[in-house]
């Protein structure tokens, strides 16, 4: 009786722990999302960690706003412009093993309107035989041609 009670209990944990798995991948959102952000800010974020863990530098930057008036503020000074921000980039990781596998937790949306937020957050590099790396970012969103793009991004 114990035993059936026991494996009744282990299902029906297990149904809904890959509930919520496929839930998270199937729902980007549901991942990154956070009060009052947009959804297709969750799904834009979802895409760019899917292109980072895949070592995709160029999938990656289509979640940045394709302008030289693209603002990035790292460690090591400003940038201006989606070239030269995909270059620093593609210099600071040069492969995989540089990248890492990279993880995001967004903690808050600040509303600037229907077409503007700011985005707080953290990130994380596990870099195997590497050290990690960590940091916080403040990403301003804009909606630009029907689409959210990282318009200004400080991180460090």
């Amino acid at each position: 009786m114990c035993k059936t009670r026991f494996l009744a209990v282990l299902g029906s944990f297990l149904a809904v722990a890959s509930t919520c798995f496929s839930q998270s991948s199937e729902q980007p959102d549901a991942v990154f999302h956070v009060e009052g952000m947009p959804v297709e800010v969750a799904e834009v974020m979802a895409h760019q960690l899917e292109a980072w863990n895949a070592a995709d530098l160029v999938g990656f930057m289509k979640g940045y706003w394709e302008s030289d008036s693209l603002r990035f503020v790292g460690a090591s000074g400003a940038t201006r412009g989606h070239r030269a921000t995909l270059e620093r980039y593609i210099k600071g990781y040069p492969d995989a093993q540089a990248m890492g596998k990279l993880t995001f937790v967004n903690q808050e949306w600040i509303s600037l309107g229907e077409e503007a937020g700011w985005l707080l957050g953290s990130w994380h590099l596990d870099k195997e035989g590497l050290e990690d790396a960590q940091g916080m970012y403040t990403l301003l969103w804009r909606k630009l041609k029907g689409r959210w793009v990282i318009v200004a991004d400080h991180s460090s």
